[in-house]
């Protein structure tokens, strides 16, 4: 057997590293319900690494408030009250418009025609009753136009939102029962091809909040 030209520190840092994107993404696409319990040894086991690199991506997403760990060190997605959700939801109108308003001025006719492209998809997630790809869709959406705005702070901040809310996400999309895409997102189309800023912001801020903040009553 020839042994591994890489140090056992870099190993174990390539497979935290993997845990911790891996689980990310299911919680920021709501793949996992609000509250539900993790273990390092669940972890480990699905990914097939040892302890410390569970340990050290459930650690990030503590901190990152994807997961919350109990005083007993029971881990779990986030059950958030309304005051967060309200919280959260004004975070989102606050950064996400501001990216939006950004972006417009690099709003050329094939970032419209991709966001056109991804709320296809949107629809298609919607008619299959695909909450997961719908999650994963919308957010694709809303991060395609912001990265026009060149603006990486910003938009890491509105990840980090994504992500404590994707659990919830979840839950919202099945008491919604959506039958057809957001309707915000084909006004926050229309702004762009009209270069409508004010329209633009209004119709982002209505897209981000609208949903939560039933959610949150």
């Amino acid at each position: 057997m020839i042994p591994s030209s890489r140090p056992a520190s870099d190993q174990s840092a390539a497979a935290h590293d993997r845990v911790y994107r891996s689980l990310r993404a299911s919680i920021m696409y709501g793949e996992l319900a609000p509250g539900a319990p993790l273990t390092l040894r669940g972890i480990g086991k699905e990914f097939g690494v040892s302890m410390t690199p569970a340990r050290e991506a459930v650690r990030r997403l503590v901190a990152e408030g994807a997961l919350t760990l109990s005083n007993s060190g029971r881990v779990a997605t986030p059950e958030l009250s309304s005051e967060r959700l309200e919280e959260l939801a004004a975070l989102r109108a606050l950064i996400e418009v501001e990216l939006a308003s950004r972006a417009l001025p690099r709003a050329h006719m094939a970032l419209i025609d991709r966001l056109v492209a991804i709320n296809g998809t949107v629809a298609d997630a919607v008619s299959k009753r695909d909450s997961v790809g719908y999650i994963r869709a919308n957010l694709e959406f809303h991060r395609t136009l912001y990265l026009r705005a060149q603006a990486p702070a910003m938009l890491a901040m509105a990840e980090t939102v994504w992500l404590q809310l994707g659990p919830t996400m979840r839950a919202l999309y099945g008491r919604l029962r959506q039958t057809e895409p957001p309707h915000y997102h084909r006004l926050i189309i229309a702004a762009l091809k009209a270069g409508d800023e004010p329209g633009l912001r209004l119709a982002v801020r209505s897209d981000v909040t609208q949903g939560l903040r039933l959610l949150a009553r």
